[in-house]
């Protein structure tokens, strides 16, 4: 099971064999979302509090594209 903070490798798509680390998932729609992994331009428009402009940011993948990898575990030396 992947979980936040998880490495993971992508297996398809315009991203194949990048690794990043899981910042959100959406277990409703089985979806995470990968550090910089699928970026997507998204225009905002400007508010009184926010300036706008086009912005870069990751967009949601779905689990079965994504491979957890091997945790190194350290191992505690015996005395």
């Amino acid at each position: 099971m992947i979980r936040k903070g998880f490495k993971v490798r992508i297996l398809v798509g315009k991203d194949k064999n990048k690794e990043g680390e899981v910042i959100e998932i959406d277990r409703k729609l089985n979806r995470a979302k990968v550090k910089g992994i699928n970026i997507v331009k998204k225009h905002v428009k400007t508010t009184k509090e926010k300036k706008g402009g086009i912005i870069s940011k990751e967009n949601f993948v779905h689990m079965s594209n994504l491979k957890q990898m091997n945790k190194t575990v350290k191992e505690e030396t015996k005395k």
